[in-house]
């Protein structure tokens, strides 16, 4: 019986660390348009940054390469996945991809490679210290810090690409 309870635990945790993007100053100054805003759709390439919604509650993201996204996935493990896969067991519909005001996808030159260089391994997942936002911003960047929320996340990579971020609806 302590499973259930565990499982009470980590979600209750995971909803205190996902609060609603709408609410976090950080995201408005760094997001000009949040996954939905957009119909633009827009064609991926290695290395883009791309997320999908998770019960309504979190966003889940990933590095695109070679037609598949690269996550870390809740178990520790750092995998390949379609794209339908990527949406698989969450509530979202689509992937949307984080663009510039061009909406042309943001790419960090060596993302791609940094991605595929861990695939298959494992990292001590951990909601609040070592996510999937973690493991995109170590893509991005080369830097290995914690990021807990979307918005964390959205301010790093507006921040390195001096630009306020699109996010538009993937075309696979």
């Amino acid at each position: 019986m302590p499973a259930p309870l565990l499982w009470l635990g980590a979600s209750a945790i995971a909803i205190l660390a996902g609060a609603k993007y709408s609410n976090d100053k950080r995201l408005e100054e760094s997001v000009n348009g949040l996954p939905g805003d957009s119909v633009i759709e827009v064609e991926p390439v290695n290395g883009a940054i791309v997320t999908c919604g998770v019960y309504g509650v979190f966003e889940h993201t990933g590095i695109w390469v070679d037609g598949n996204i690269l996550e870390l996935k809740g178990n520790g493990l750092i995998r390949g996945v379609s794209p339908n896969r990527f949406l698989q067991e969450r509530s979202g519909d689509y992937i949307y991809i984080a663009c510039d005001n061009n909406n042309t996808p943001l790419i960090q030159a060596d993302a791609a490679d940094r991605a595929i260089s861990r695939l298959f391994s494992y990292s001590e997942y951990d909601v609040i210290k070592n996510n999937c936002h973690k493991f995109v911003w170590h893509c991005i960047s080369g830097e290995d810090i914690p990021l807990t929320r979307f918005s964390e996340l959205n301010q790093k990579i507006a921040e390195r690409f001096a630009t306020s971020i699109h996010w538009h609806p993937v075309i696979y």
